[in-house]
């Protein structure tokens, strides 16, 4: 295996399918999305900050405050299309880690606060699931395969979501998420005045406002909903940029469309911002690595400098299983690694250490 390769896969295709996952709910849910009709009057409340007016669908609301942030707008686009450039020429491990980070950040913002160096472990060798937060480690692990590559939401929601159906549910579900779809305009022959006419950048911040009123994900969760609108938001792009970045305060509920609209793209922006920076420094970093090691025999150092970049923290274990390398070899290098100054070990203790591209 190739240090940039990781042993799971980063589609979904894995060892979640074909059963109940970390989004599947326990209890029943009500068969009627608040869209649909029939949808009861709103009362002051999430509803009402959505859709003032029942009359009137809710897209065209999205299209006024979108062409009233029009040069905001244009300028996260450039972003994005910088990122996706930059991505595309990049090594594959710079998506999982910007994807590692993310997942971490959101499960922070979700109050869940699973660590990036407990997802890593947790997405290379299937360890550290023990505890109660077990439930929580799995949530931040299937947003970090989903932001890591393989088709989009805009592919399809409900196989984007990897649900399974339960007995309780029926076709409930995939009659909630198909009616979300449409109000967002997704699938062949979509109405116009859906979100088919937004942006999807915009139409990632209108799904992120529906999610919550249309009866898919667990009461109260964030993190869903910010996955598949962060994979929606780089729907036209060539493909280097799987996700678009974001600074998690924009994930806070509440306003107007507009304002809604305004804290999406000062939160992709700074989201963007920072992980080009990112880059920069494990660029940087990797070019110093690889003078500071040419003299070096042996594959070892170059595999592990490239695991060092695509993952965010490194236990020896993970080292041992992306290189390939005897975990004598890879104790010696990672030693050699930090008194050569390309690496620092994070815990301060003498067993489950990690290590970080310094």
């Amino acid at each position: 295996m190739s240090a940039g390769s990781p042993p799971c896969r980063p589609d979904g295709d894995d060892d979640d399918v074909g059963r109940p996952g970390p989004y599947d709910p326990d209890p029943p849910r009500p068969r009627e999305a608040w869209f649909l009709p029939g949808w009861p009057s709103a009362t002051a409340g999430p509803v009402a900050q959505v859709a003032t007016d029942r009359e009137e669908s809710i897209a065209p609301a999205w299209a006024r405050a979108e062409a009233a942030q029009a040069a905001r707008l244009a300028r996260v686009a450039a972003r994005i299309g910088a990122l996706d450039d930059r991505l595309s020429r990049g090594p594959e491990g710079w998506r999982r880690r910007l994807a590692l980070i993310q997942a971490a950040e959101l499960s922070r913002a979700a109050g869940e606060r699973i660590a990036a160096d407990r997802l890593a472990l947790w997405l290379a060798l299937r360890a550290g699931a023990a505890g109660e937060d077990a439930g929580a480690l799995e949530r931040a692990a299937w947003a970090a395969r989903r932001l890591s590559g393989g088709p989009g939401p805009e592919a399809g929601l409900l196989p984007f979501l990897g649900r399974v159906e339960t007995a309780a549910e029926g076709p409930a579900l995939a009659e909630r998420v198909a009616a979300l779809a449409a109000v967002l305009g997704q699938g062949q022959g979509a109405a116009s005045g859906t979100g088919a006419d937004l942006h999807p950048i915009t139409r990632g911040a209108m799904l992120l406002s529906l999610w919550p009123l249309a009866g898919i994900g667990r009461a109260g969760d964030l993190l869903e909903g910010a996955v598949v609108a962060l994979r929606l938001a780089v729907a036209e792009g060539q493909g280097g940029a799987v996700f678009a970045p974001l600074a998690t305060p924009a994930l806070r509920p509440g306003g107007t469309v507009p304002e809604r609209l305004s804290r999406w793209l000062d939160g992709l922006e700074q989201g963007l911002i920072a992980a080009q920076r990112r880059l920069d420094a494990v660029e940087a970093w990797q070019v110093r690595a690889q003078a500071a090691t040419a003299g070096l025999t042996g594959r070892t150092p170059a595999r592990l400098i490239a695991a060092l970049a695509a993952w965010p923290v490194l236990s020896a274990p993970m080292a041992e299983r992306l290189t390939g390398a005897s975990r004598a070899a890879v104790q010696r290098n990672l030693a050699l690694l930090e008194a050569r100054g390309l690496l620092r070990e994070i815990t301060g203790q003498g067993r489950f250490r990690f290590w970080t591209a310094d």
